[in-house]
């Protein structure tokens, strides 16, 4: 029977002496998890978000709780030297303490709420299950509810981790935090199955409490039990929560930690807690959320306490003139859609025509059309995206006689892709039109014409009549706002949602290399407009003055070959180099071993306004950048977040490589800025004001 050894290992332990039960322990230790190690530490199934999930507060990646259980009166004593550690190292913490098992003075609870830190119960005693019977429960929740409110708590948790959800509803709590993601170790080894917080209601009751299970592994197993020497365990388990943005709590006893060096058998050093506070201190900064236990279950009862299932899915579709596994900003709405629990559907291009349909995360994508890598001629431009447009509306038609779609979500360029949903929307979807680029401008600027050109007209009516078909338009920047409002659509109907870096992909890594030459990279498109040529060429005068730098490039287009003749031209085979093209999710491990990026753009009207979301990637990679000084960038960056330089002044931007090369103060000083303001530019603080366009354009579907 499951968890029966670890039973009955628990009610005779009191009587074993504390060297045997170690022994004893460690054998049963290494018994289930011969059995268990696919699930233990990590449950790969614990890491799915909860319906609904919009994000912790301020767009943090993920939660952080630290918790301590005080088992004994030596670990009340060490309380005081276990929050000066946290203190110093800019955390708080809650202290679960044991009602009867020793005193606990109003002074010391006093100084330690005055402190910031906050008090739970840990039971009555630590002795036995509490939940052996409900009616011997009850008789104990009257009593602990005392204690609660003498002690101003609104918290529990279960000596041993013994739980009955059910009754738990006699204590008068806002939480419990007797339960944990995975942990089969524990007597009572029935997991919760989740790195994220639960609400517990109770319809007999009409009263309700949230559930805090505990995700990572507790130190007493880890170092004690295990004998773990390093913290390698608890960085492991981090980083996968992080990586799912769930919430990691952990307990840590004062009663187990060595503060003093005496390397008792029954203690480990109370540097590996400080070294674990340290470790996401430096990797995960501005990135977590530290609040206390009763914080978060606030937080989590007034976004999360409503019952689940009330929300019907949507049926969404996007049709897209790109590849989808390459175009970040729509795998990025697709990714937010399905993780709420709405049905997304992707039309967009395919690089081998044998592939017409493929499910990628759950989301699935028809491939309509293969494409040439860039089009030439306009006449081929209008043409390949034309036919686009009709396999697109062929293609949702089709399906939306079969399964109707609440929403249309299509992708400019070009804008007239609107019209793809034409018979969606006589069925009543709705449309938001999402202008990744402005194409008249664009127009200008790929085929260098004048406003004159009947074309460019063609292509200012086609977005007039695109923006005033759809229900909502979505423009990338300011700029843009203005002037697509001042002739194509009506301010009301019209929001800016800039194409913002996934956090959850781009945040700060440590670097791997250890040597000193100083690495430029460029990721993205080579097309004229992006300037790539004007940094080689500058990067030639930096080869010359520091011959071990090197600049690297990755992407694909029109340009390259031009790019690989400059190269040639100025003799930087040894310093510039042109790297295989990666997968997005790849990026920014490569990123983050670069001592600087470079966004090198022209200024012209349409490049001059066009933002360029590398810089909020490098930034939020903590990687400084150098970047052109065109309108749209003076616009939302300044000297103390970025280098500028002259937008086309190939000597300007070689002094601005060679000073931040010369400069490590600098570098360093850039990139602590970018990390501070790239805090509002992220996604997860954005994709709010996404989610509340589509339910209110929904909300009568």
């Amino acid at each position: 029977m499951k968890g029966t050894i670890n039973l009955v290992y628990y009610l005779v332990k009191p009587i074993i002496p504390r060297k045997i039960r170690f022994r004893l322990r460690r054998i049963l230790v290494k018994r289930i998890l011969k059995k268990r190690a696919c699930r233990w530490p990590i449950d790969p199934d614990s890491g799915k978000e909860p319906e609904g999930w919009q994000g912790w507060p301020g767009g943090k990646r993920f939660a952080l709780v630290l918790t301590h259980d005080v088992e004994t009166a030596k670990g009340l004593q060490n309380c005081l030297r276990l929050m000066e550690i946290e203190e110093a190292l800019g955390f708080r913490a809650s202290f679960n303490l044991v009602a009867k098992d020793y005193e606990v003075s109003e002074e010391f609870r006093r100084e330690l709420t005055k402190r910031g830190f906050e008090i739970g119960v840990h039971g009555l005693t630590h002795k036995g299950n509490p939940f052996r019977s409900e009616l011997y429960f009850k008789k104990q929740a009257a009593e602990i509810n005392e204690y609660l409110k003498k002690w101003g708590s609104v918290g529990f948790r279960s000596p041993s981790m013994f739980h009955d959800l059910k009754m738990l509803h006699y204590l008068d709590i806002e939480y419990d935090a007797s339960t944990f993601d995975t942990d089969p170790f524990e007597p009572q080894p029935d997991e919760i199955g989740t790195i994220f917080p639960v609400w517990i209601y109770s319809e007999e009751l009409k009263k309700g409490y949230v559930e805090l299970p505990y995700t990572l592994p507790q130190d007493h197993l880890v170092f004690l039990i295990m004998g773990e020497k390093k913290i390698d365990l608890w960085k492991r388990k981090l980083d996968w929560i992080v990586s799912k943005g769930g919430m990691a709590l952990l307990i840590v006893h004062p009663d187990y930690m060595d503060f003093d060096g005496s390397n008792h058998s029954d203690k480990y050093p109370a540097e590996l807690y400080c070294e674990f506070l340290t470790y996401v201190k430096e990797k995960y900064t501005g990135q977590y959320w530290n609040p206390l236990p009763k914080d978060l279950a606030r937080f989590w009862k007034e976004n999360y306490s409503k019952k689940t299932g009330l929300r019907r899915g949507l049926h969404i579709g996007m049709p897209v003139y790109s590849f989808y596994d390459g175009d970040n900003r729509v795998m990025r709405y697709a990714s937010t859609l399905r993780k709420r629990g709405d049905e997304v559907e992707i039309f967009a291009l395919g690089r081998d025509p044998r592939i017409k349909t493929e499910v990628l995360d759950e989301i699935k994508v028809y491939r309509l059309q293969t494409r040439e890598h860039k089009e030439k001629t306009s006449l081929r431009y209008m043409t390949q995206e034309t036919l686009f447009l009709l396999k697109s509306f062929c293609h949702i038609s089709k399906i939306q006689k079969r399964h109707a779609f609440d929403l249309i979500h299509a992708h400019s360029i070009p804008d007239f892709i609107v019209f793809s949903a034409a018979y969606a929307k006589f069925k009543g979807a709705k449309i938001i039109l999402d202008i990744h680029d402005i194409v008249p401008e664009l127009y200008l600027s790929k085929f260098h014409k004048s406003k004159k050109h009947i074309f460019y007209k063609l292509l200012l009516f086609l977005e007039r009549f695109s923006c005033q078909y759809a229900d909502y338009v979505i423009v990338p920047n300011h700029l843009w706002f203005e002037k697509i409002t001042s002739r194509s659509v009506k301010k009301d109907k019209c929001k800016v949602i800039m194409n913002y870096p996934d956090d959850s992909i781009f945040y700060p890594r440590p670097r791997q290399r250890n040597d000193d030459r100083f690495l430029m990279v460029y990721p993205g498109t080579l097309s004229y407009h992006q300037g790539v040529d004007l940094a080689i060429m500058a990067f030639a005068g930096v080869a010359a003055k520091f011959p071990e730098t090197e600049f690297h490039i990755y992407g694909n287009g029109l340009e390259k070959n031009i790019l690989y003749g400059l190269i040639k031209k100025f003799g930087l085979e040894k310093n510039v180099f042109f790297k295989d093209e990666v997968p997005l999710e790849k990026i920014p491990e490569i990123i983050a071993e670069y001592d600087a990026g470079v966004v090198p753009k022209r200024d012209d009207e349409f490049a001059g306004e066009a933002f360029s979301t590398k810089i909020l990637e490098f930034m939020a990679m903590g990687v400084p950048v150098i970047v052109s000084a065109t309108k749209i960038d003076k616009y939302y960056f300044n000297d103390s977040v970025v280098k500028f330089f002259k937008p086309g002044d190939v000597e300007d931007l070689q002094k601005a490589i060679i000073e931040l090369i010369e400069n490590k103060d600098l570098r360093r000083q850039l990139a602590e800025n970018a990390l501070k303001f790239v805090e509002n530019y992220k996604w997860s603080a954005n994709k709010k004001v996404y989610l509340e366009i589509v339910d209110k354009l929904t909300s009568k579907v």
